[in-house]
C-alpha cells in the first residue's frame, strides 16, 4: 500500500463517516490527506495528522475525531491496526500483503513508476544557461546545465508539458567583437579593443577558414558579416555538442536575433504603449516598472535609438506566452539577483500576474577544488575551465549528481578527489553501487533459473521488518518526484535515492531476507517474493537516477 493508496483509504473512511451522519464537515471531505512515514520505529508503517487538521471544522476535538476515524480505518482492507497517539496523530500499520503488493506494482509500472499527473495540463517553459555564442561553455554554466535539465525532467515526470529552452544571445555588439577577434587571429593582427582572447579564438579562426576557404580574403563589412555567421555557426554547434555529451538536452534553441527579425520587439513596444506603461524621458523610452515593485524604471530604447536587452527580454517573454506557455521558469546566475524584481514587474506591465506565470530562480556559485586549490584555469590553455574539461576530469555522472544533490540557492564547493572517489562516502558511488548490486543479484538468480513468479507472487511473504522498511521506501518515490517538481527541487530525488540505497543495503545484510536459496535448496515462494522486491528496488533507483540525468550502471 502506497501513501497515495492509504490517502484514498482515509478519504473514503471520512466520506463514510459523513454519509452515516457520524461526522460533519461543512467544507466537504478533502480530496487527499497527508500520509508520512513515521520517524520512530514502533509508530506503525504510516502516520497522518488529518484529525488535527479537520477537528475544528468538524466542531470536535482532535482525539475524538481520531478515535472515530481509527475505528473506521481498522475495518478497511489492508489495514492491520490504527493507534491514536498524542494530541490526535494516527499511526497506521498495514497488512503484510497490502504492503508487499507495492513491489509488484513497481515492477508492473517499470520505467513509468513514480510518474504522476499532479501537474497534468500545465504547459511550462524552462529557460536556462542562455549563453552568448561567442565561446565555449564553462564552469559558470555547469550548475544550470544540470539543474535546468533535472527540473525539466521532474516536471515532465509530474505530468507537465515541458519545453527546455536555450536563449541564444546572438544580437548585439558582442557578435561584431567576436567576428573581429576571429579575423584578427586569422590575419595575425593584435586583438581588437573589447575583443575575445584565448586559444579557442585561434582554433575558431582555423575552423572558419577550413569551412569557408578564402573567407578572410573578403573585405570590410562583407568579411565581418561572413566570419560572424560562420564563427557563430561553429561555436553554437560546439555548445550544443558539449551539452549533448553532458546529457543535457534542449527542445528549443531560441535566437534573440529572430525576435528582431520577426518584428516582435516593435509589436511589444506598441502593446506596452497601449497598456500605458511606457513614457519618454531624456530622449529615451522607458517602461514604468516601479508601478509594480521594481526598484527603478527600465529603459527600452536608449536616447541614441539603440534597443536595450530589457526590450528583448520583454518581447521574448511575450513570445513564450504567445506560444501557449502558462508558466515561464527562468534559471539565472548569482549575479542576476536584480533581475527578479524587474522580470516580475515586466510581467505585470504586460498584464500578467507574475505569481501565476513567472518563476525566477537564482543559483549560487560553484567552486571546484583540486589538490586543495580552487580550479579556475584550464590545464591545457591557462584560461577558463570549460564544461568539457570538467566532465573529462570528474566524469559526467559524478559531476551531474554532485551538482544535483544540493538546492540551487546554496553556495557549493566540490572537491574533485571526494566526488570521484570509489567509496561509500561518495553519494553518487553509493547510489550507483546499490543499483549495480541489484543487477548482480538478479544475474545470480537467473543463473539458478529463478524467474519472476507472476500471478504466483505472494506479497504477504515480505513480512520481515526489513522488507517493510524497503517497501515503504519504494512506495514513497512517487510523492518525492511530485514534491521535487512542484518545488523545483530535484535535489530531493538525490537525497531520497541515498536514503533508499541505505535501506536496501541494510535489507541486503539481513540474513532473514535472503533472496537466493542456500546451498542446494530450491527457490521457494519467499525467495521469489524477494526477487520481485529486488527488481522493484532496481527499478526505482534507475528511475530516480534518470531524473537526474545520471546513468544506472550494471556493474562497478
Amino acid at each position: 500500500m502506497t501513501p497515495a493508496q492509504l490517502s484514498t483509504t482515509i478519504v473514503d473512511a471520512l466520506s463514510t463517516l459523513v454519509d452515516q451522519g457520524d461526522l460533519a464537515l461543512p467544507d466537504g471531505v478533502p480530496t487527499e490527506v497527508t500520509v508520512e512515514r513515521p520517524r520512530q520505529k514502533g509508530h506503525g508503517d504510516y502516520a497522518t495528522n488529518v484529525a488535527l487538521q479537520l477537528a475544528k471544522k468538524a466542531g470536535t476535538n482532535p482525539r475524538a475525531l481520531g478515535e472515530l476515524l481509527a475505528a473506521r480505518l481498522k475495518e478497511a482492507d489492508g489495514i492491520a491496526d490504527v493507534e491514536l497517539a498524542g494530541p490526535g496523530f494516527l499511526n497506521i500499520s498495514v497488512e503484510a500483503g497490502a504492503q508487499g503488493q507495492v513491489a509488484a506494482d513497481v515492477v508492473a509500472a517499470g520505467a513509468a513508476y513514480g510518474r504522476t499527473d499532479v501537474l497534468q495540463g500545465q504547459k511550462i517553459n524552462v529557460e536556462f544557461i542562455s549563453a552568448n555564442p561567442t565561446g565555449p561553455l564553462h564552469l559558470g554554466h555547469t550548475r544550470w546545465a544540470v539543474l535546468g535539465d533535472a527540473i525539466g525532467r521532474v516536471l515532465a515526470a509530474a505530468g507537465a508539458d515541458v519545453t527546455r529552452e536555450f536563449y541564444i544571445n546572438d544580437r548585439g555588439v558582442q557578435m561584431n567583437h567576436f567576428a573581429d577577434s576571429i579575423i584578427a587571429s586569422a590575419l595575425g593582427e593584435p586583438k581588437p579593443e573589447d575583443g575575445y582572447a584565448g586559444a579557442y579564438i585561434d582554433d575558431l579562426a582555423k575552423a572558419v577558414e577550413a569551412a569557408s576557404p578564402g573567407i578572410f580574403q573578403l573585405e570590410g563589412e562583407e568579411r565581418r558579416a561572413a566570419v560572424r555567421a560562420k564563427g557563430y555557426e561553429i561555436q553554437l554547434k560546439e555548445q550544443q555538442d558539449q551539452l549533448h555529451s553532458f546529457n543535457t538536452h534542449f527542445d528549443v534553441w531560441f535566437s534573440e536575433l529572430s525576435l528582431h527579425d520577426s518584428g516582435s520587439v516593435p509589436e511589444t513596444l506598441a502593446r506596452l504603449k497601449e497598456l500605458g506603461h511606457v513614457f519618454e524621458q531624456d530622449g529615451a523610452l522607458w517602461m514604468r516598472t516601479t508601478d509594480f515593485g521594481d526598484d527603478k524604471d527600465r529603459v527600452l530604447i536608449k536616447s541614441d535609438g539603440e534597443l536595450t536587452y530589457f526590450a528583448s527580454d520583454t518581447a521574448y517573454y511575450l513570445d513564450k506566452r504567445a506560444r501557449g506557455f502558462e508558466h515561464c521558469i527562468y534559471l539565472l546566475g548569482a549575479d542576476h539577483h536584480g533581475y527578479v524584481g524587474r522580470l516580475r514587474a515586466m510581467a505585470a506591465c504586460v498584464g500578467d500576474d507574475p505569481d501565476q506565470t513567472l518563476d525566477v530562480m537564482i543559483g549560487q556559485l560553484v567552486k571546484i577544488l583540486q589538490d586543495g586549490e580552487e580550479l579556475k584555469l584550464s590545464k591545457r590553455r591557462g584560461t577558463i575551465v570549460t564544461l568539457n574539461e570538467l566532465a573529462e576530469e570528474i566524469g559526467v555522472d559524478a559531476l551531474r549528481y554532485s551538482l544535483a544533490r544540493y538546492p540551487a540557492d546554496s553556495p557549493l564547493t566540490l572537491d574533485v578527489a571526494e566526488i570521484t572517489k570509489a567509496s561509500n562516502d561518495n553519494p553518487v558511488y553509493y547510489v550507483q553501487y546499490a543499483h549495480a548490486r541489484t543487477c548482480r543479484m538478479l544475474a545470480n538468480a537467473a543463473d539458478l533459473g529463478m524467474a519472476l513468479p507472476g500471478d504466483a507472487f505472494d506479497p504477504s511473504l515480505l513480512s520481515h521488518e526489513r522488507d517493510g522498511e524497503l517497501l515503504r521506501a519504494l512506495a514513497e518515490y512517487p510523492r518525492v518526484v511530485a514534491s521535487a517538481a512542484e518545488l523545483r527541487e530535484p535535489h530531493r530525488v538525490a537525497r531520497y535515492l541515498e536514503d533508499t540505497a541505505s535501506v536496501f543495503n541494510k535489507w541486503y545484510d539481513t540474513k532473514e531476507c535472503r533472496m537466493l536459496p542456500q546451498g542446494d535448496e530450491p527457490a521457494g515462494p519467499a525467495n521469489l517474493a524477494r526477487l520481485v522486491l529486488v527488481v522493484a528496488t532496481q527499478t526505482v533507483i534507475a528511475n530516480g537516477l534518470d531524473l537526474l540525468g545520471v546513468s544506472a550502471p550494471e556493474r562497478m
